[in-house]
């Protein structure tokens, strides 16, 4: 067993798969499975509700258009709906839900789960059949994952119990009643829809790396730094239209964590080449350290350990922290007595001899320590923190294609899809037509007129290709700005007196210029701060300046803050916006 840190949490197993109880709502698809009786019907006396457009394919000029989304039929047989649920209640993360379910139906009861059903990873199971529990509406299953999973210490692999309870049976009947227009929209219809999404979404889902409704390949990448990567993702959706179901499906962007060693990882992070630079006794600052902490808490990793029999095995853990101090000065008690220090424990029982002891250590969630030197990061992990601010620019650039380009990304995504070749999606009789994208008639509106205020060059303007400017013109409604200040963050010998003084000239002249109201000859207070201290309490510190500044009688908050940011404030900035 790797050497513990103080705080000991339980990566072993955790608790089993998530909450259900009876005939709740579906989450995710907003709607609820209500109990009905076997082989039910849509209930006669739901009728259409709404208002129709009036006018409707009338107004602006006709348009022939392509749009994301591909024709699929509604399945005829019933859908059976089940909760799974644990005994526990406790919720596990959706992959290893996924991984259970998968197990419990190729290798536990491969027998009652043919064909395979699908899961949406949290607490809703459906079925192309009603599954054969022995006259019971629900059973209970023992399920382990020995690939992979095994245990520390000689133990086997972790028994999670699952059960599925049957909650309902849908009849799709009510989707084909609902795009007719004989059909409300109320919870069996939400409920069908959702079904729907679960069976096109499963294939992909245990195949790639996902989160709620997009998953994500490593077929179209792009290095960011900071041991970040995107990833080119889909998503996709079904949606009814007029008369038919459609497949909504686009592009999205994932965040992935870099594959291969921690400590490259950390290193990447800190913009730094040398290891040592992780070292807390030469000098790696502690703010710096919960930075990193901050960034890899959560992040699966895979360490080799020998096991009883001399095999060599691969464990996954999660990443709970990191140490305070590096491997050669974190030491604990042996249960034979005696101390050791981390690179000793693992140079006597693994024989792997650290290179680098100094540096810091990951706790897991077990407690145990373990150097970063020793640690893989498996490929396809979302980063699921907000993005760094200095990357935004690059997220973005990576997110958006014109629309000719995204079409063509969405079409070529097709074959990721594969929806003829998904034993699910055949199983519950969909078919979706992959021949092209939908193409419909469109009608662009004629744009609406904007008004400008008194004293503009020109009152009234018709945008033209949905933009319009400023120039020469005025705000019809302008705001007053009676009391405001500047705080700068830049250096004073890179942004002094002049430079300060020079800002505020050229904006109340913008001010003007668009008709924005100020005080006559006002000169706001100006204020120089170190952008390592309390971003809030000094701009509080500001507000309370202008208070408190001769002549505001009414003692009145400033109703506008300048703040100047220094090249690659972007911390200062997060700051500011929160």
């Amino acid at each position: 067993m790797p050497p513990r840190g103080d705080s000991r949490g339980s990566l072993r197993g955790g608790g089993p798969l998530l909450r259900g109880r009876g005939a709740s709502p579906v989450r995710g698809g907003r709607g609820g499975a209500t109990q009905v009786p076997h082989h039910a019907t849509p209930t006669s006396h739901i009728t259409t509700v709404g208002v129709k457009r009036p006018g409707y394919g009338t107004g602006g000029r006709p348009l022939p258009i392509y749009v994301n989304s591909f024709a699929t039929t509604i399945p005829e047989g019933i859908i059976h709906h089940y909760d799974v649920i644990s005994p526990s209640e406790k919720t596990l993360p959706a992959r290893l839900n996924m991984d259970l379910i998968k197990a419990l139906q190729v290798n536990v009861a491969p027998q009652i789960f043919t064909p395979r059903g699908v899961y949406d990873g949290r607490k809703n199971f459906f079925a192309a059949r009603e599954l054969p529990f022995g006259g019971t509406d629900f059973k209970e299953f023992d399920v382990s994952l020995s690939s992979g999973r095994a245990e520390t210490g000689g133990k086997g692999p972790k028994v999670y119990k699952v059960r599925l309870t049957k909650v309902a049976e849908i009849n799709p009947e009510v989707l084909r009643r609902f795009i007719t227009g004989d059909q409300s929209h109320d919870n069996t219809v939400l409920t069908a829809i959702t079904a729907l999404n679960v069976v096109i979404r499963m294939e992909p889902t245990m195949t790639y790396p996902f989160n709620v409704r997009s998953f994500f390949t490593d077929r179209e990448t792009k290095d960011i730094g900071l041991g970040l990567q995107l990833w080119r993702g889909y998503f996709q959706s079904v949606r009814p239209a007029i008369g038919r179901m459609l497949i909504n499906v686009d592009i999205s962007t994932g965040t992935m964590y870099k594959a291969g060693s921690l400590l490259s990882l950390c290193l990447e992070f800190v913009n730094r080449n040398d290891p040592n630079v992780l070292a807390p006794s030469r000098g790696f600052p502690d703010r710096e350290r919960l930075r990193l902490q901050r960034f890899i808490s959560g992040i699966r990793i895979l360490t080799k350990h020998s096991g009883a029999d001399g095999t060599v095995q691969q464990t996954p853990r999660v990443i709970k922290k990191l140490s305070s101090a590096g491997a050669n000065a974190l030491t604990f008690t042996m249960r034979e007595g005696g101390s050791m220090s981390v690179a000793e424990y693992f140079q006597k029982t693994q024989s792997q001899r650290l290179r680098f002891p100094d540096i810091i250590c990951v706790e897991v969630g077990s407690g145990a320590l373990i150097p970063l030197e020793l640690c893989i990061v498996p490929p396809g992990q979302i980063m699921r923190k907000q993005v760094p601010p200095e990357k935004t620019k690059e997220v973005l650039d990576f997110a958006t294609k014109r629309p000719g380009d995204r079409l063509r990304s969405i079409v070529d995504g097709l074959a990721v899809l594969a929806y003829g070749q998904s034993e699910y999606v055949r199983q519950f009789g969909m078919h979706v037509d992959t021949s092209g994208p939908l193409k419909v008639q469109a009608r662009v509106l004629k744009p609406p007129t904007l008004k400008y205020g008194i004293g503009s060059k020109q009152l009234t303007i018709v945008p033209k290709d949905g933009s319009w400017n400023m120039v020469d013109k005025r705000f019809f409604k302008p705001s007053e700005v009676l009391e405001w200040c500047v705080v700068v963050y830049e250096q004073q010998r890179r942004f002094g007196e002049k430079e300060a003084r020079d800002m505020v000239d050229g904006l109340t002249a913008s001010f003007r210029d668009v008709g924005i109201k100020f005080p006559a000859n006002y000169i706001p207070i100006v204020r120089w701060e170190n952008g390592q201290g309390r971003i809030e309490d000094q701009l509080r510190a500001a507000g309370n300046a202008v208070r408190e500044r001769p002549g505001n009688i009414k003692k009145a908050p400033p109703s506008l803050i300048v703040v100047i940011l220094p090249e690659g404030g972007n911390d200062i900035y997060t700051s500011v916006k929160q």
